[in-house]
């Protein structure tokens, strides 16, 4: 960093030094009264009273590849270590509404993620894994959200356990796909309503269940500032909850289970603050566009996840280091749940080794780093304040910025999100390419002889197979009749616009694939085209 660039990652000037006055100067007279306690509005210092002195935050590692037999043996591996819940990673067909034997999934079968075509595999899946004994199973489900509640739901009849006793947590969060992540199915608006029907039926039926999860990380990764990836995310979830609101769902039947999806970085002072200006930021947009002051509702659960942005393919076992750092923010920060990205995940996915060595950063942070015993830790230094009365601000300029362009389904269509992004990004990459931001084995300390021997993971190459014969097989086998009625009753909801979450149960039941309930929805919805209007 060079002596011209004293500023966090995000570009907010750092002082010096800081000291009462840098309070005073941003309208905090009494830091005390402003930051309040742990565990009450607006809840600066964390939504829980005790901090992580009654329960540790949840170790939820992210994993899947290959067909659900490899994703099952993985699983099985990373509980025996000690995780405490873990993230299903899908693949991107199956992210997509696309069944593992379409042309367009040829060679993505099992890549980044477990293919799941239908039922059959949610039951490879889970198979010998005791789900209700997992304090958290989280996915990717975005454009496929109700699709995987009826998978999860269907699974629970089908072996006889109450889905409701299962704390999953879907991402559900379909706006960030049009603005960082692009796998998305239907236009902005008919599948935001998807998602009010998941968080609808949650509400009603499924009341452990977290059926949204708003998701910045993405948006952070795609080039975001701290700030742009707090108010693009908070936007995104209003405008969910507003849509649930309509339908006559009470928020505070929903609020208080749902969470955000954050990054945590290397830039600890700035990553820290974020965290703390989320809750801030969120306890207040509760009480003033979903009119409730009910404090439960105004808790913002938050699951961290290390910036994979951060992590390089030169001298990999940096990452160590910078995975270290950044799980460090979060917990300082005070999340609920914890991702530790793996060393190894710039080149391949995480080897066995790695990603067990990821469980073990975060288990020495637990268990060996001395930052259970006290709430809040930084709470109180007047740089972490600053900062984030800094961020604080940024972010409701932010906001009201978005609302005077019309809200996030009008940005994304108008593709202000998305220049917004490619503009700090491309600032970003420059900073990186001058040197006015160091990243140590890229543009400082380099080893231009390097030679990497780290293992690298390869998914079977006959995984993609093995998983198209399982298709064959459940379509050979199942009632062809009971998976078109089904399907025309999702179709028949969809147009009526009714909620499909009851219909889509009955076809997932019915052994019908995910593309072929995507497929009865684009029927009705159509797909979205980015160079068109949402």
């Amino acid at each position: 960093m060079t002596e011209s660039a004293w500023t966090t990652r995000s570009g907010l000037e750092l002082d010096a030094s800081y000291e009462p006055a840098s309070l005073v100067a941003r309208g905090i007279d009494d830091v005390g009264a402003h930051v309040g306690v742990a565990g009450v509005p607006p809840y600066t210092r964390g939504i829980a009273a005790s901090g992580y002195r009654d329960q540790s935050w949840i170790i939820g590692q992210y994993a899947g590849f290959g067909d659900a037999e490899d994703a099952n043996r993985r699983l099985k591996l990373l509980l025996a270590e000690g995780q405490t819940g873990f993230s299903i990673a899908l693949d991107l067909p199956t992210q997509m509404g696309l069944d593992s034997d379409d042309p367009l999934a040829v060679g993505e079968v099992g890549k980044v993620g477990v293919a799941i075509d239908s039922l059959a595999d949610m039951e490879a899946l889970f198979d010998g894994i005791a789900l209700a004994d997992v304090r958290q199973i989280r996915t990717t489900a975005n454009a496929i959200g109700p699709i995987w509640l009826a998978l999860v739901v269907a699974l629970g009849r089908r072996q006889n356990f109450d889905a409701g006793d299962v704390r999953i947590l879907i991402q559900n969060d379909i706006l960030k796909e049009y603005i960082a992540r692009g796998t998305y199915i239907y236009p902005a608006r008919p599948a935001v309503e998807l998602v009010a029907d998941t968080i609808e039926y949650c509400a009603e039926h499924l009341p452990r269940w977290t059926p949204l999860a708003m998701s910045g990380y993405h948006i952070r990764e795609s080039g975001a500032s701290a700030a742009q990836e707090l108010a693009f995310t908070f936007a995104n979830g209003i405008a969910y909850c507003e849509a649930a609101r309509r339908r006559g769902v009470a928020v505070e039947s929903f609020l208080p289970s749902l969470f955000t999806f954050l990054s945590s970085g290397t830039d600890l002072l700035e990553e820290v603050a974020k965290f703390r200006a989320a809750r801030r930021v969120w306890s207040q947009l509760v009480v003033d566009r979903l009119g409730t002051d009910d404090a439960a509702s105004r808790a913002l659960s938050i699951f961290g996840f290390s910036a994979g942005s951060s992590l390089t393919a030169q001298q990999p076992l940096n990452n160590v280091v910078r995975v270290t750092i950044a799980g460090l923010a979060a917990v300082l920060g005070g999340v609920q749940t914890l991702h530790t990205a793996s060393f190894d995940e710039a080149l391949a996915t995480p080897t066995e080794q790695a990603a067990t060595l990821a469980v073990r950063t975060q288990q020495i942070l637990r268990d060996e780093a001395g930052v259970r015993g006290v709430i809040d830790p930084l709470g109180g230094s007047w740089a972490i304040e600053s900062l984030t009365a800094d961020l604080e601000q940024q972010v409701w300029q932010l906001l009201e910025q978005i609302e005077e362009q019309g809200g996030p389904i009008q940005c994304v269509a108008s593709g202000w999100f998305a220049n917004e992004l490619a503009d700090r990004a491309y600032h970003d990459q420059l900073d990186v390419e001058s040197g006015v931001r160091s990243v140590i084995g890229v543009n400082s300390y380099r080893d231009d002889h390097e030679r990497v021997e780290t293992e690298v993971f390869a998914v079977d190459p006959a995984s993609e197979q093995r998983q198209v014969d399982r298709l064959e097989r459940v379509r050979a086998e199942r009632s062809s009749a009971d998976v078109e009625r089904t399907l025309e009753a999702v179709v028949a909801a969809a147009r009526a616009g009714r909620n499909v979450v009851e219909p889509i149960i009955a076809a997932v039941e019915a052994y019908a694939t995910v593309g072929e309930i995507s497929d009865a929805l684009r029927r009705v919805h159509g797909s979205f085209k980015a160079s068109e209007a949402a």
